[in-house]
Order: C-alpha cells, then sequence, then structure tokens
C-alpha cells in the first residue's frame, strides 16, 4: 500500500496541535460553543413508524419480515450475534466490523410466534417480533433480557437522513455500563448521554458525561444474564438511561428504560447473550482483534509536553536512571513553537537519530505526537502534496475547507510522516487532536462521501486504521505501537486509546479509572491517562495516587506540563520518590503478567482491567462498586481516588483474598476496611493464583498464592521472547494445596509436569 492509498483511508478533515496564544483560546471556544449546541435545527418532518406484519422471507439465520411502511432483517450469526436493521438495512457497509462480518448460523429457523408475530429460534437466544416491530431477546428459558419498542422516524420532507429513536426495556435489577470513554462511570446512572466526540480544547472530570470516545456500546448486566448491545450508526445522538426499580416482593416492578435517538444513519443494531467474557469474545469477533503492543509498550512510559529539546530528553533520562527508577519510553509533544506537526526542530534536535539509538541502547524508545492537520502554508510538506492527491475536504461550493484547529488553518492528509519518523529512530506514535468540527463540508468515507453528520465520529478510527497500515507498511516484523485520544467502535484493531483531556486535581483521577473500565467493557482493552492529568501540577500526596493508579494501568504514561515545572518524580520531595520507586519497580515486577494479559486480550477479547462483577455478574453488590477492579483473574486493585485517605473500604468477591503486601488473608463476598498508607495502595491476590512474574535475576518466575485448604487454583503464562510476530504457547498451570505445602505443575496434553520456569509459594504464613 503506498502513501496515496494511506492518504485516503482518511480523507477527512482535522484539528491539529496545541498552539499559542488567541489561535487557541479561539479554537478552543469554538469547538466548545459546537460541541455544546448540537446538531443544526432540521426543517419539515413527517413521522413513521413500522406499521403491520404484511409477510416474511426466510433466509440464512433468520430472514426479512415486512410491515406495511419499513421491513426488518434478521440474521442470527454462528458466534451467537444476533443482528437485525431496519428498512432493509444490512451489516455492511460499516466501519466497526471487521472483514465482510460473521457468517450466518443455518441452525437458527424463522418461524410464527403468536398474535400473528415471529421468532427466530438458535441456540443461544430467541428472537421474538411482534406484529407491530417490537424486538424482544430471550433466554434459551424463555427470560426476556430486552424489549425493544416499533422504532420511528422522523424524514426531513424535502428528503435527507431521516432520525430516529429507539426505546427498550430491560430487566428491573439491570445495570448499564459502556458508551466509550465515560468520566461519570463506569456505572451508568439515570441521565442522558451524548454520542460525539467532544470537541478538543475541553478537560473532563467525574462530574463530566464523557471523554472520548465515545461508542454507541452498552452492555447490560442483569441477575438473568449479561448482554451487549450495539447500534451500529456513526451519527450523532444521544442515550437516555433510567435504571428500574424492584416492587419490594409486590412483584411490581419497573422495569428499567433505555432511549436511543440518532441524528441519522441506518437503524441497525446487534446483540451478543452469554457471561460478560463470552460477550467480549464475540464482540471481539465482531469489531476485531486487539493488536498485541510490543513489550516495552507495557512499561513506563513518560511524557514531555511542550517544545523540549536534546538536552531536556537526556536530562530526564538521567534523572531516572541516576536513581534507579524504571522508565521504558519518552514521549516527545510539539517540536516547533509555531505549532508545525509534520516536521521536527532541527534546532532542538540537532541529531535526532543519534539520540534515539543511544537510548534505544539503554532500553528507552523514543516516541512522537502526530496531529491530525498540517499547516496551511506554500513548503509545508503536507500541504504541498495534498492537492496533488486529492485529500483535502471541501465544502458545498467545491472549495477547499480551512479549519479553526489549534495549531492554526490546517488541512489534513495522512500516510508520509511514519516513514520518515520511524527513520528517524521514533519507535511509536500517540495521536492527537482529531475530532473536526462542525463547518458544513464534505468528506470522501472510502468512495461513499458523506458530510459531518456522518463523518465526525469516524475521523479518529480512519486515522488511526491509516497509521496502523503505514506502521506495518515501514517496519512489518515489528509489532506496531501507537494510541489515539479519539475513535469509535473497532478503533481497538488499530491501537489503544488515551484518556486525552482529563481535569486535574481528584476528579480527574476518578474519571480516568472509570474510562480505562469503560473502554475495555466496549472492547478497547489497552488504555490508561495521563498520570497527573492534562495541566499537571497536582499536590505530592495527588501525584503519588496517580502514580499508584497509573502503575496498574495497561497503558502506563507520566505527563508533565511546562506551566507546572517538571513534575518528575525527585521533583515532589524524599519520601514521595521512595514510594513512587515501589509503584514503578511492581510495574515492572509485573511486566510478564501484562504481557499475559495482552495475549490473551488478542485471543478473547477479554480487557486486561475488569469491573468487580466480571466473573460473578450475579452479584449486586459488586455491580455498584466503582473504586477499585480486577487485573485479570489472579489481581484486585483497590486505588486511593480521594484526599487524606490512610484507610478505605474493599468490597470483596466469593473466595480467599491475600494482600500482596502484608499476606493478610480475607474471606469473600464481604467488605473489608484495610490500611492504605501513602506508601501503596491495596492490592490483594486471590488464593491459588498463579501469576507470571520477574524474577530477582531479571527471569520469568511464578509467584503462586497458595489456595484454600481442600481447594485448587491455576492460572494462565503467555511468555513472550521478544516484540516480533509469534504466537506462543498459552501455558496451564495447577496449583494444589497439600497438607502446609502448595505443588504446581503444567497442565499440558498427555499429563502434567515440572514448571519450566522457578515458583515461589506465598500465602502459607
Amino acid at each position: 500500500m503506498d502513501g496515496r492509498d494511506l492518504v485516503r483511508s482518511v480523507n477527512v478533515v482535522g484539528s491539529g496541535w496545541a498552539a499559542r496564544g488567541l489561535r487557541t483560546v479561539r479554537a478552543a471556544w469554538r469547538g466548545r460553543r459546537v460541541d455544546a449546541a448540537g446538531p443544526a435545527p432540521r426543517g419539515p418532518e413527517r413521522a413513521r413508524v413500522p406499521g403491520q406484519v404484511q409477510g416474511v422471507e426466510p433466509g440464512p439465520g433468520g430472514g426479512l419480515i415486512r410491515f406495511g411502511r419499513s421491513e426488518l432483517r434478521i440474521v442470527v450469526a454462528v458466534n451467537g450475534a444476533v443482528f437485525w436493521g431496519w428498512d432493509g438495512s444490512g451489516p455492511q457497509p460499516s466501519y466497526a466490523l471487521v472483514g465482510s462480518g460473521p457468517e450466518p448460523d443455518p441452525r437458527a429457523v424463522l418461524e410464527p410466534d403468536k398474535d400473528g408475530g415471529w421468532r427466530v429460534v438458535a441456540e443461544r437466544m430467541t428472537v421474538v417480533v411482534s406484529r407491530y416491530g417490537a424486538v424482544e431477546v430471550c433466554t434459551p428459558g424463555g427470560v426476556t433480557l430486552r424489549r425493544d419498542l416499533p422504532p420511528r422516524w422522523w424524514e426531513p420532507v424535502g428528503g435527507g437522513a431521516a432520525r430516529w429513536v429507539q426505546r427498550a426495556e430491560v430487566a428491573a435489577d439491570a445495570r448499564f455500563f459502556g458508551l466509550g470513554g465515560r468520566a461519570c462511570g463506569p456505572r451508568l446512572r439515570d441521565g442522558v448521554y451524548r454520542l460525539g466526540n467532544a470537541a478538543p480544547g475541553r478537560a473532563s472530570g467525574a462530574g463530566d458525561e464523557r471523554l472520548d470516545p465515545t461508542m454507541p456500546v452498552q452492555l447490560v448486566v442483569a441477575d438473568a444474564g449479561t448482554h451487549l448491545v450495539f447500534h451500529d450508526t456513526t451519527w450523532d445522538g444521544t442515550v437516555v438511561l433510567r435504571e428500574g426499580e424492584e416492587g419490594a416482593g409486590s412483584g411490581h416492578d419497573r422495569a428499567g428504560h433505555c432511549e436511543l435517538r440518532m441524528d441519522g444513519g441506518p437503524l441497525r443494531c446487534w446483540v451478543v447473550v452469554g457471561t460478560p467474557a463470552r460477550v467480549l469474545h464475540a464482540w471481539a469477533a465482531l469489531t476485531g482483534a486487539p493488536p498485541l503492543p510490543p513489550a516495552w509498550a507495557l512499561g513506563h512510559q513518560h511524557a514531555r509536553w511542550g517544545p523540549d529539546g536534546e538536552q531536556e530528553v537526556r536530562r530526564v533520562v538521567a534523572g531516572y536512571q541516576e536513581r534507579g527508577l524504571p522508565l521504558d519510553a519518552v514521549h516527545l509533544d510539539v517540536g516547533r513553537d509555531d505549532g508545525r506537526v509534520s516536521a521536527v526542530d532541527e534546532e532542538r534536535f540537532p541529531k535526532l537519530s543519534v539520540l534515539a539509538e543511544e537510548l534505544r541502547r539503554d532500553g528507552i524508545r523514543l516516541v512522537s505526537v502526530v496531529g491530525a492537520a498540517v499547516r496551511a502554508e506554500p513548503g509545508d510538506a503536507g500541504h504541498d502534496i495534498g492537492p496533488a492527491v486529492d485529500v483535502f475536504v471541501r465544502d458545498a461550493g467545491d472549495r477547499t475547507v480551512r479549519g479553526a484547529a489549534r495549531a492554526g488553518e490546517t488541512d489534513a492528509w495522512w500516510g508520509g510522516p511514519y516513514a520518515e519518523r520511524l527513520g528517524q529512530g521514533f519507535a511509536g506514535f500517540w495521536q492527537d487532536g482529531h475530532e473536526p468540527m462542525p463547518c458544513g463540508v464534505r468528506y470522501a468515507l472510502d468512495g461513499r462521501g458523506d458530510d459531518q453528520g456522518e463523518a465526525h465520529n469516524l475521523y479518529g478510527l480512519c486515522m488511526a486504521r491509516a497509521g496502523y497500515e503505514a506502521l506495518r507498511a515501514s517496519s512489518p516484523r515489528e509489532r506496531p505501537f501507537q494510541f489515539s485520544r479519539s475513535g469509535w467502535a473497532g478503533s481497538q484493531r488499530y491501537g489503544g486509546i488515551w484518556s486525552g483531556d482529563v481535569a486535574p486535581g481528584w476528579p480527574g483521577l476518578r474519571a480516568a479509572l472509570s474510562q480505562v473500565l469503560g473502554l475495555g467493557l466496549c472492547g478497547v482493552p489497552y488504555s490508561g491517562p495521563d498520570v497527573g492529568g492534562r495541566d499537571g501540577g497536582p499536590s505530592p500526596e495527588l501525584y503519588l495516587r496517580w502514580l499508584q493508579l497509573g502503575a496498574y494501568l495497561p497503558l502506563f504514561r507520566t505527563h508533565t506540563h511546562p506551566r507546572a515545572g517538571r513534575g518528575d518524580p525527585w521533583d515532589f520531595g524524599a519520601d514521595v520518590l521512595e514510594h513512587a520507586r515501589v509503584a514503578l519497580l511492581e510495574r515492572r515486577r509485573l511486566l510478564p503478567y501484562f504481557l499475559t494479559l495482552a495475549h490473551l486480550a488478542r485471543r478473547t477479547g477479554a480487557p486486561y482491567v475488569r469491573p468487580l462483577w466480571w466473573a460473578a455478574p450475579e452479584d449486586r453488590a459488586l455491580r455498584d462498586c466503582e473504586d477499585a477492579f480486577l487485573l485479570g483473574d489472579g489481581l484486585l486493585v483497590a486505588p486511593v481516588l480521594d484526599s487524606g485517605t490512610g484507610r478505605r473500604a474493599v468490597r470483596l468477591p466469593r473466595g480467599r483474598w491475600y494482600d500482596t503486601v502484608t499476606e493478610e488473608v480475607y474471606e469473600g463476598p464481604a467488605q473489608v476496611r484495610v490500611e492504605a498508607p501513602l506508601s501503596r495502595i491495596p492490592v490483594f491476590a486471590r488464593a491459588g493464583a498463579v501469576l507470571p512474574v520477574r524474577g530477582a535475576g531479571g527471569g520469568l518466575e511464578l509467584e503462586v498464592w497458595a489456595p484454600a485448604p481442600g481447594r485448587t487454583g491455576g492460572g494462565l503464562v503467555v511468555p513472550d521472547a521478544d516484540d516480533g510476530w509469534d504466537d506462543p504457547e498459552i501455558e496451564r498451570y495447577v496449583a494444589r494445596r497439600q497438607g502446609d505445602r502448595v505443588v504446581v505443575t503444567r497442565d499440558r496434553e498427555g499429563g502434567g509436569g515440572e514448571p519450566p520456569w522457578p515458583v515461589r509459594v506465598r500465602g502459607l504464613g
């Protein structure tokens, strides 16, 4: 694939990087004004509903049901997911799905139902369609998980995209999760949730409704079962949620409600039913597996905001090395004072390739920011080549659009900078400033063409796709590394998500955890915040709590801001430095565990960071817990999210749990109060867990937490020798308690055997 193909795979206008002065203020103000205003007013419209059933046409996996004023296509896929689309719409074209989508299940049967309706009977669910168009998803035992009422459309009299509303009912005990990155989550309570990626320049805290990216993906958890629902339209819209209420034994339960209002696009959705693990596995099969990040990308990364030069980079690296602090990557932000994002300032980095090579020899990579824009100035490479390959977006009068972006007047093209920067020594990329503002322009959208309404939420995904393909083409033997601020459903195919402009302070800390949990439940396992917040300047206590949380999140990136001083661990005093050292060294020790979780995420879709109810969704108390999380199956992390906290309550799932520092034993399900001094946050290991860690000599070691008497445990290990494309075998281990000792064996076909790695048993007192 050449540069022109990569350019055309995006072909949308975007926003550049942050510049200084009046242009920055003006652009941020415009973005917030447009973001708050929503879509433009519409003209006269006519309403439409499906009407009554007129007939059916059976087909593979289901069939077509015709109504008086619409038609409904239902297809059950071989992986158990069910698709339905109104007005005859099918699964394609879709930016979310990988390939052409799953094959229909030939065992699914369309058959008549009572009162003139129809139903599709499949192995994992039954879909019942009433004669007026209500769609009900039931378990094989007949329990209703979701009932979507007949939709309603409002069509412009003069033609154009129809807006629509879809209302649904769920069980009274159901809880809502997902919808992308949400600062107010991970559990989504009663309220209105916008489905439009935020404009650049806004910081989000726990009191805000959203972070980037937003996605029309919900995970609904109830006693009867878990289901995921995805409405495959990229248009702006809102979701209104209202949790149900149980009748306290009176039998008068109030169902939970979800109302989806979209400004356009097809009315089509996918529903997946099963355990959380099965649901996310099927979701990954639909929308694509996440790529495996290189091993170094699971270590500690540090970002420098502003026009720092080579000497500042060397100073920072030397500071980490002199103090024995782990550092795996340095991220370079703006390279020039004038906001030019497509070039590196040669005055500040006169020997960039030499610097990159020296750092790589010390195990440290350089990561470059990539903005979604070029400066509208003759002589700029992107500006000059853009017209030749026809990549700049145009307005209704066929004029090239100049965006009001933060780096000045910009137009977008894509592809070439990646190969150039790899040649300069960069090993990875983070993408920013890719939420175009509504301005009445036309977009190519892979040849289909449409306006801002469809393209806005897609920008980040298309940019990530082009970048990923450029990296694969330029360096085919290495695993690409990139992450973005924005995206949409399916973005996990091309890399991770970074929280972007999370507000500083304690609300930003809580919001960051909510975003990581929410994105994981939408299929994005690799994500994380800027430790310290967007603008930096945290107090010593807040910085330490940020760092302690970040050490257990997939993307672990500290961040400094020029207005907040340097902000390195040693800048906060000797005590903070020593406590930070503990957190950084623990992340380095757990690197083999993170690599195993990365391999499992690629194969199963399971997120690294999981809500406490992941393995026990029927536990209602766990559904309401938002201040702790599971890291894989083996660890429970309880970060400190409030100032002045020396002790905190922790909700433990069923089973035995060990404090990983004191090895004190706790039995769940229970809520316990534990110490949370400034030196650490509470972390618990599940009894019987087998965790791959780095041993004292740097090699892989199995850390085994003793099972409870009479019980067994186990764990998975995926050794990762390098950053290539090898697909190593999953090693399975079993831990058995035999009196006062624990025996660990490798479980493999043909019988067990001795582990090939050293074993360290903990939790025996």
